[in-house]
């Protein structure tokens, strides 16, 4: 199993900015692509970017002006930064990651419990 720490939420005032962070831990392990999911209240939760070890990235249309999606594989970490912050990025964020193992077949999928970001006006 892999377990997902992230850390950086947090309150923020609209313009400012915040770093998420995302740490993976697990045994023989190699993490192939690792993302930030938001969530607010009432909504369905959605992308905001992913990353593969490759450096491929994917961000919303609403992410991809003002954050920044990168990765430390050798320390399986995760980070997005986030400048210009506003109101509607009132979330809470959730880490990704799709790993496969040294010795186990097929490809694994585990999420974060999720990291409070309030923008206020």
């Amino acid at each position: 199993q892999v377990q997902l720490v992230e850390s950086g939420g947090g309150s923020v005032q609209a313009g400012g900015s915040l770093r998420l962070s995302c740490a993976a831990s697990g045994r023989d392990m190699t993490i192939n692509l690792m993302g930030w999911y938001r969530q607010a209240p009432g909504e369905q939760r959605e992308l905001v970017a992913t990353i593969t070890r490759t450096g491929d990235t994917n961000y919303a249309d609403s992410a991809k002006d003002r954050f920044t999606i990168s990765r430390d594989n050798a320390e399986n970490t995760v980070y997005l930064q986030m400048n210009s912050l506003r109101s509607e990025d009132t979330a809470v964020y959730y880490c990704k990651a799709i790993s496969t193992f040294q010795n186990r077949g097929g490809k694994y999928q585990y999420w974060g419990q999720g990291t409070q970001v309030t923008v206020s006006s």
